[in-house]
């Protein structure tokens, strides 16, 4: 798959610059479409003011957002702005979701509990879950001007694991030093399935160095975690889903501990 039609989540978040000038570079690089998308709840409303839509401090955030990334975006091949125009958290949810759909590839924030949020807490969690197409999640602390020139890919054997290897392919073009971490319970499985995967990607012109994590149940996603800070890996890739391409971690729990706790970016899909 190439990387063709870019989408980017935007609000009136500190962090919104940093996700727009990745994912412009993105689309620079690889000649792509991009679609800014302008989505956050509405402002709230003081006691006793008649409630309107959109309100005169969503207008503005809005035009300050399309003025933004149009700066950002100038000489891109094809860029477009577009405004949900929704405010409430169920609409928020369902309309960026739904936009997500039509792109190769979402550019979103990890949700930073201790700042003021714009959008609903679960967004990024909603849209990795339900848009059917991979998201990169910058974290909400660091600068991350490229990815992938040293991903570490987090397999596993799953369908989710399979979907996001691919989904990353072409952010993994011409990489410099890409790791394979295969989690099992059975050492001679995770080798294995792991030569597999680095047969893969050498196919696709991307060399891979391996290694095994045997699962003991304790603490696998901080171990991920601490094997991409010792990588110094500049994106992580995996499956989610209930189990986040990881089927030894409860349901949901792997998903929710990453998008919490991510120190790198990540690609997700499901």
């Amino acid at each position: 798959m190439s990387l063709k039609n870019l989408m980017v989540h935007l609000d009136q978040g500190k962090r919104t610059a940093s996700r727009l000038e990745l994912a412009a570079s993105l689309a620079r690089q690889h000649q792509a479409r991009l679609i800014g998308v302008f989505g956050q709840l509405a402002p709230s409303q003081q006691v006793g003011m008649v409630s309107t839509w959109p309100t005169a401090a969503y207008t503005e955030a809005a035009e300050a957002s399309k003025a933004v990334f149009e700066k950002a975006t100038a000489g891109l091949p094809q860029a477009e702005w577009h405004d949900i125009n929704r405010g409430s958290e169920t609409e928020v949810l369902r309309h960026i979701t739904d936009l997500a759909r039509h792109s190769d590839l979402v550019v979103m924030g990890q949700h930073d509990e201790t700042a003021k949020s714009y959008v609903p807490a679960d967004l990024v969690e909603e849209v990795v879950l339900n848009s059917g197409r991979p998201v990169l999640i910058l974290p909400y602390v660091g600068t991350f001007h490229e990815v992938a020139k040293r991903p570490l890919i987090a397999w596993s054997n799953a369908r989710e694991a399979a979907r996001a290897l691919n989904d990353a392919l072409p952010l993994m073009a011409g990489c410099d030093d890409a790791t394979v971490m295969s989690f099992s319970t059975s050492a001679e499985e995770a080798r294995s399935s792991s030569n597999e995967v680095t047969r893969h990607l050498a196919c696709h012109g991307i060399k891979a160095k391996s290694e095994i994590m045997l699962v003991n149940d304790i603490g696998i996603m901080d171990m991920l975690l601490n094997r991409a800070a010792d990588f110094g890996s500049d994106l992580l890739v995996m499956g989610a889903h209930g189990h986040i391409g990881l089927p030894f971690v409860s349901r949901g729990a792997g998903t929710r501990y990453i998008l919490r706790h991510m120190t790198v970016p990540v690609l997700m899909s499901n």
